[in-house]
């Protein structure tokens, strides 16, 4: 991949994504932090997201997994909402794995009914394929937290005894994680918290 040769891209490997194993640990080990280790993360994840540039932000969404997965968080952190439809596309596409759920979070960030419907495209595509164990999980918990914030009722046909939901979670391959819609949602809820944290106060962005 012709990214790969780019010093510009090292330069902002090295800067964004790679600090304190940041790619790994976003949307797990973080959540877990508390005290002074939790505020210098959140700070520091604050920092980087008011610097990046919208250009940067691109370079990266057109990297790896790893490079995605950091880029929709800072997103998120920055509320950068011109780039709720390249962050769908790619949520649908579905290229690379781990990344999905930092999209879903980052389009529950943003919080609008326009986030909503990518998520209900997401999920009436892939909730459809059993076989496929994607990120359904996410999606469906930030869908019910957007509904719960907007006042609507998108996710209730999927979760319905008898909708796409439950003929995912109980379709072969048997899935590892069969918890409630409700435990996704809460978990969603953890990140846009964490989200919350990193975002304020903070440094003006960058334009």
């Amino acid at each position: 991949m012709d990214y790969l040769q780019d010093p510009e891209w090292q330069r902002l490997i090295d800067r964004y994504v790679k600090p304190d194993r940041r790619y790994l640990r976003l949307g797990g080990n973080y959540l877990r932090g508390t005290g002074p280790e939790r505020a210098r993360v959140t700070r520091e994840l604050g920092e980087a997201a008011a610097e990046i540039t919208p250009r940067e932000l691109g370079v990266l969404l057109g990297s790896g997994w790893r490079e995605r997965k950091t880029t929709a968080w800072l997103i998120a952190v920055a509320r950068r909402t011109e780039f709720r439809e390249r962050l769908g596309e790619l949520l649908l596409a579905s290229p690379n794995p781990f990344a999905g759920s930092a999209y879903c979070v980052t389009l529950a960030t943003f919080g609008t009914a326009a986030d909503a419907e990518l998520l209900v495209s997401y999920l009436d595509h892939y909730l459809r394929r059993p076989d496929l164990y994607y990120d359904q999980p996410a999606a469906i918990g930030a869908l019910l937290h957007l509904d719960a914030a907007l006042g609507t009722d998108r996710a209730a046909p999927f979760v319905a005894p008898d909708g796409l939901w439950h003929r995912w979670i109980e379709g072969p391959p048997r899935k590892e994680h069969h918890h409630t819609p409700d435990v996704y949602r809460q978990y969603l809820a953890a990140c846009l918290a964490f989200v919350d944290e990193c975002a304020a106060p903070g440094p003006a962005r960058k334009v």
